[in-house]
């Protein structure tokens, strides 16, 4: 069965995820946007080995300490989709502009895109992409835990931001509805900020995209 523990990094709060197999403890880490030592430090408190990382997008809270991360561990980076390439390319100047630590740039290993598949030990996770926030923004979705990681494509009453460059709101709301509704009501999401939250309760409540919005 797929677990999964919520690590706040950066000013920013945002909620990188460490997802392992229960049963092979192998783990994933989803979104090192920084604070290293506090994501290894949790991984070591849940006896799981972490074998690789996983992005949901290009942005300095996401993907500033994947590089660093990467390198100490010896791991392979998976995702975004490629077309993230211009933000990840701009973590140096992302780092200035927000103030943050100097981050060096990378190259991920394997680029993701529409219906891929990333294995976590013996868990394996369907890749869904969903532009609109970013352009090459993925989605990680686990049909049994019925769990989805959605980075800033969706959050507990809100959506992510299209004022970026490149980001499209009539793109996010699309994706949204036509990509992650119909997953199912009960499938429960990890967001890039804040508490989590299920589709259901989005669609029932949800300002944005939810049925009645």
């Amino acid at each position: 069965m797929l677990k999964y523990k919520i690590v706040p990094v950066t000013p920013f709060e945002q909620n990188c995820s460490i997802l392992w197999c229960d049963q092979s403890r192998k783990a994933a880490v989803v979104d090192p946007g920084g604070n290293i030592e506090r994501i290894l430090k949790a991984a070591d408190e849940l006896g799981v080995d972490i074998e690789r990382i996983l992005l949901t997008h290009g942005h300095i809270d996401h993907a500033g300490g994947t590089a660093g991360l990467a390198r100490q561990l010896g791991v392979p980076i998976e995702g975004p989709e490629r077309e993230e390439s211009f933000w990840i390319d701009a973590l140096p100047q992302q780092s200035k502009m927000f103030g943050f630590p100097q981050v060096e740039t990378f190259t991920p290993d394997r680029w993701l895109a529409e219906g891929d598949q990333v294995q976590v030990g013996n868990e394996s996770l369907s890749v869904i992409h969903c532009p609109g926030h970013t352009p090459g923004h993925v989605v990680f979705f686990s049909n049994t835990a019925r769990l989805a990681v959605v980075g800033d494509v969706l959050f507990a009453g809100s959506i992510g931001r299209t004022d970026f460059p490149r980001g499209d709101h009539s793109a996010l709301v699309n994706s949204i509805r036509q990509k992650l509704w119909p997953l199912g009501n009960d499938v429960s999401f990890i967001p890039g900020h804040g508490p989590m939250s299920t589709f259901g309760a989005e669609r029932e409540g949800n300002p944005y995209v939810g049925d009645y919005a």
